[in-house]
This record gives structure tokens, sequence and C-alpha cells, in this order.
């Protein structure tokens, strides 16, 4: 919901095609990995470590939003660049708690291998 609320903002203040881009397509990941989730095909497709895959969506997003998020904020041409900025800003940290908690459950979940010790 923060991603569209930068990209409509980017958007209404008609501010650079790379702000309003990067907004639609963390919307459109997002909402990929909700389905994903969501329809459990996770399960189904079980070739990926998809927590992983979510962790490093998680990362390379923050990573994006941090540098065109601070041109956003820094010449903010208008109150829609600004504001659109802002919620970018929001969206980066939120990203970034997202990598850690999903990361933190990865490690803590324990081993991933036999549960039987070899003889």
């Amino acid at each position: 919901l923060v991603a569209a609320a930068a990209f409509l903002c980017f958007v209404a203040s008609r501010s650079r095609g790379a702000y309003a881009a990067l907004a639609v397509m963390e919307v459109v990941i997002t909402a990929l990995f909700f389905l994903l989730y969501f329809l459990k095909l996770d399960k189904k497709m079980s070739w990926l470590f998809w927590p992983l895959a979510d962790i490093f969506n998680s990362v390379i997003a923050a990573v994006f939003l941090l540098v065109v998020c601070l041109f956003a904020v820094i010449i903010k041409t208008n109150n829609g660049t600004l504001a659109g900025g802002v919620f970018g800003l929001v969206l980066l940290v939120l990203s970034v708690v997202d990598a850690v908690l999903l990361f933190q459950k990865i490690s803590l979940d324990g081993p991933r291998g036999r549960s039987t010790s070899a003889k």
C-alpha cells in the first residue's frame, strides 16, 4: 500500500519516469509475492527457496529506493515529488525490516538436513 501511495504521488506530480517506474515495479513484485504465498504456490514450486528470493527482493528494492527516493526528496520539484519520496523512504524502512525478519526466521528455524543421525 505504501508503494502504491508513492506511485500515486509521483504520477500526480508528473515527476520523472524513474520515480513512478520504481514504485510501480515494487507494487507489482510485492503483489506477485503476496499471491505466491496466498495461493500456496511456494509449496508446489519447491525447486526455489522462496523466502531467500523474498529477502533478495527486499534488499534490492531497499537499495533502489534509497537512491531514487533520496533524489526525489533532495530535488523536490513539487510537493507531490516530496510526498512520493517520503513514502518511498517509509517503504525503504519496511523493506529493510522485512529482509531482517525473514533472515532471522530462516536462520532460527534450525538445520534443513536429515533429522536422523548417521550410524
